[in-house]
């Protein structure tokens, strides 16, 4: 069954993170009141009502040393993400502000061009995603996102397309010479909330469960 834990799955530590039929454990990122996500046939769904500067919801607990596993699905030349490690703080207008991207997105149906590190599974802005086999719109997909004392995977369907090092001085160098580099607060945390982007279009999110390492 969908959104539940088996008996092996409680023994290993998972917990879940969307019950299936409240918002429990979510709520607005700065608690802004922007109604742009609901439950709807056991699914956590983004009525694409967000913007880049709203549409953000934020977990109530914050992770350090985590496994997070998550179904998704999105709409046609829909555009969302799974953003981590995030500093909630009125000195931050937008979680992207402070915490790393899992992009989601329709990498064949987006009707602009779009650069290697916009495209679903990268570290957005940072790390392309390599090796993945990503299904079609509208059919599930299985993201899942590890991070140990500042290494960091993304995996995708059961294979790891993405893995980087926080903090070192390559990861420095990519900040500052890049899409981050005018955000001094970017992904310099090490314990943060899990952020769910609606960025203007539907997107879908199941079976939302998560252990800490």
């Amino acid at each position: 069954m969908d959104n539940t834990l088996t008996p092996k799955e409680k023994k290993e530590g998972w917990k879940l993170l969307f019950d299936g039929q409240t918002m429990n454990g979510w709520r607005p990122y700065l608690h802004n009141k922007t109604a742009t996500w609901v439950v709807e046939d056991g699914t956590l769904k983004g009525l694409g009502k967000g913007s880049d500067s709203t549409g953000y919801i934020i977990s109530e607990d914050q992770f350090e040393n985590f496994e997070l596993k998550v179904e998704w699905k999105i709409a046609s030349r829909g555009n969302s993400g799974i953003i981590y490690m995030v500093v909630e703080d009125p000195a931050y207008k937008t979680p992207y502000e402070t915490g790393p991207e899992y992009q989601l997105i329709d990498d064949l149906g987006w009707p602009d061009p779009l650069e290697e590190w916009q495209l679903t599974g990268a570290n957005y802005g940072m790390h392309v995603a390599k090796n993945k086999e990503l299904k079609p719109v509208g059919e599930w997909n299985t993201a899942a996102i590890i991070v140990i004392n500042g290494h960091v995977e993304h995996w995708l369907n059961g294979t790891k397309i993405v893995e980087y090092e926080l903090w070192t001085d390559e990861w420095k160098t990519l900040v500052s010479s890049g899409k981050w580099k005018d955000y001094p607060a970017y992904g310099l945390s090490k314990k943060g909330h899990l952020v769910l982007q609606d960025h203007g279009s539907n997107v879908w999110f199941k079976n939302m469960k998560i252990r800490e390492l």
